[in-house]
């Protein structure tokens, strides 16, 4: 048993957790933590959590449950668990899964059921779900099948997640297995951790899971999970992508490491129009609409899928929600660094794609050496007096460009990257106008949006092979960007206060480096500013994960040398 005087945590009636960072425990409490409750705050000496069902479910979903959760908090916690607390996490237990989706008694669509009259006595009071529910079917309610991921969408907003064995298309059969080596001859081992991952999936092959979210940091292979998962379901796959130099990233993995034959394997984009037995394309594909008509959608919506993987769930466009609604009868497995979504919609993923079934901390696989150990350092950059000047009489939205737009950056940028000579180094940015002076200054490409996919996989392949060294990106750069050699990322500017693009962009350079040699992220931040506010919202996922940020001020001639604040995990001096 801890020392009590020395516990680490307190847990508040509000279900907020409170945790002294100067603690002996303090690295204990916050991996307990990560399991079930979000980071809310950090500054330096007591960070905050916050419980919520969905939180919760997602806990629950991943094995964790209220016998390992309760007494975690009580061993970890200065002063009892309040009564209103420990209710919250036994009534979200209660609540998981009460409400069960299941093939109609009659085979005539779907039924709503449940064990519980009460329960269903609320559902049949909720008018979110009113639209949805068909004639009763004791005990419970009949529902059309089109209607499968509405009526889990608009219960899991309502507190009711709806447990889903309703069973799944098998889909066409496809033979595939894993392939024994690689292209160049060393042998090909899926790893522990992404053999876990695929067992947490798909269970016994079980009705309910053909669903679900697998949690992985960039660089652990997520993509292998998914290779692991195909091999499993033996059947037709549609994979969605961000862009298509990731789609042809998974073109490249499914070939060198799966059975299949480049035949097998096709491309659907806006070049190439292809619908072969493992088809990939890009969620922009999906979404193009004319007037109300969705039409690639409906193309590839006719083929006997028996799996849908979506790469990098956590970016899954609005539209997109709409559409993986009416395809539920299909198993779904969603890839991702990160749950966190900045737009709120955290339980429509939960509803339509799945519950998180797997996670492991990032630390955990740097520790074993499957991601690079990083650095993170933020450094502060002063405004130019005439520039503060306009920043100090400047609506907010002109303060956010202009602060991140701050021309103090390039010299420290420069002087970085003199220091970091022999490195791969990422420049990354929000804004074009910004990374084109930037391009210019430095006499380095620049990739964006508007860059041709051609020209843009030339000079990722002419930067993996080290012929270009500093490689500018715009946020097409946040992800799904093979470049195993990255171990310098320079962050000059973001979106806002954006903690899943901190996770992205730091996951640029986490894949194992050949030397064992550490990455290096620097973020840069001009001081006094609202990006020093939206800085400290960044980063509370990568300190959560256990990354430590130190910060520095630029001098005048841009090299950062001045450390303020040494961080364990993440202290920031207030503005």
């Amino acid at each position: 048993m801890h020392d009590i005087a020395r516990l680490p945590v307190i847990v508040q009636s509000d279900q907020t957790i409170l945790v002294e960072v100067d603690n002996p425990l303090y690295e204990e409490a916050r991996d307990v933590l990560s399991g079930f409750a979000e980071l809310l705050k950090s500054p330096e000496h007591m960070h905050t959590y916050q419980l919520s069902a969905l939180s919760l479910w997602n806990a629950y979903a991943a094995g964790l449950d209220q016998d390992r959760i309760l007494p975690s908090l009580a061993n970890l916690s200065q002063y009892p668990v309040p009564e209103t607390v420990v209710q919250f996490i036994k009534d979200q237990q209660n609540r998981f899964g009460r409400l069960r989706l299941v093939a109609a008694p009659d085979q005539d669509g779907l039924w709503l059921t449940s064990d519980d009259a009460l329960a269903l006595t609320q559902v049949s009071r909720t008018k979110s779900a009113l639209p949805f529910l068909g004639e009763p079917l004791p005990p419970g309610y009949r529902v059309r099948p089109e209607y499968r991921g509405l009526i889990k969408q608009a219960l899991a907003k309502a507190g009711w997640p709806v447990n889903d064995i309703a069973g799944y298309e098998a889909g066409a059969p496809l033979s595939m297995a894993l392939a024994d080596e690689l292209p160049d001859g060393q042998p090909f081992v899926i790893r522990h951790y992404q053999e876990g991952a695929v067992r947490s999936f798909w269970g016994q092959g079980r009705l309910d899971r053909g669903n679900g979210i697998i949690v992985l940091p960039c660089g652990a292979g997520k993509t292998i999970v998914g290779l692991g998962v195909m091999e499993l379901a033996q059947t037709h796959v549609l994979i969605l992508a961000t862009s298509t130099a990731a789609l042809h990233q998974w073109q490249k993995e499914i070939v060198d490491k799966t059975s299949l034959s480049p035949s097998q394997v096709g491309e659907y984009s806006a070049t190439v129009k292809e619908v072969r037995p493992v088809t990939i394309t890009t969620y922009q594909m999906l979404t193009h609409r004319k007037g109300d008509v969705f039409p690639h959608f409906e193309a590839l919506d006719r083929h006997p899928w028996g799996l849908i993987i979506y790469d990098e769930v956590h970016l899954l466009p609005a539209p997109m929600f709409r559409l993986t609604a009416s395809l539920q009868a299909r198993r779904r497995l969603g890839l991702t660094a990160t749950l966190i979504r900045e737009d709120g919609r955290a339980e429509d993923v939960f509803a339509l794609i799945g519950p998180k079934r797997f996670d492991i901390p990032w630390k955990s696989l740097e520790q074993e050496g499957w991601i690079a150990t990083a650095q993170c350092r933020e450094i502060r950059v002063d405004l130019a007096p005439t520039r503060r000047e306009s920043y100090a009489l400047a609506e907010d939205a002109e303060r956010v460009r202009l602060a991140a737009e701050n021309p103090a950056k390039i010299p420290v940028v420069k002087a970085l990257i003199e220091e970091h000579r022999d490195d791969h180094i990422l420049v990354i940015g929000q804004y074009v106008s910004q990374l084109e002076a930037m391009s210019r200054e430095l006499s380095a490409p620049l990739i964006t949006g508007k860059t041709p996919n051609r020209e843009r996989e030339r000079l990722y392949e002419e930067f993996r092979k080290g012929r270009v060294p500093v490689l500018i990106v715009s946020k097409v750069g946040n992800f799904a960007i093979d470049l195993p050699d990255a171990n310098v990322a320079i962050q000059i500017s973001g979106t806002f206060g954006s903690r899943q693009e901190e996770a992205q962009r730091l996951g640029r350079i986490l894949r194992p480096k050949r030397q064992g040699s550490r990455a290096t992220f620097y973020s840069l931040v001009s001081s006094d500013t609202k990006e020093q506010e939206f800085a400290q919202k960044r980063q509370l996922f990568l300190c959560e994960q256990g990354y430590r940020y130190d910060i520095a001020h630029a001098t005048d001639q841009g090299a950062p040398v001045e450390r303020l604040v040494p961080v364990i995990p993440f202290k920031a001096t207030q503005s």
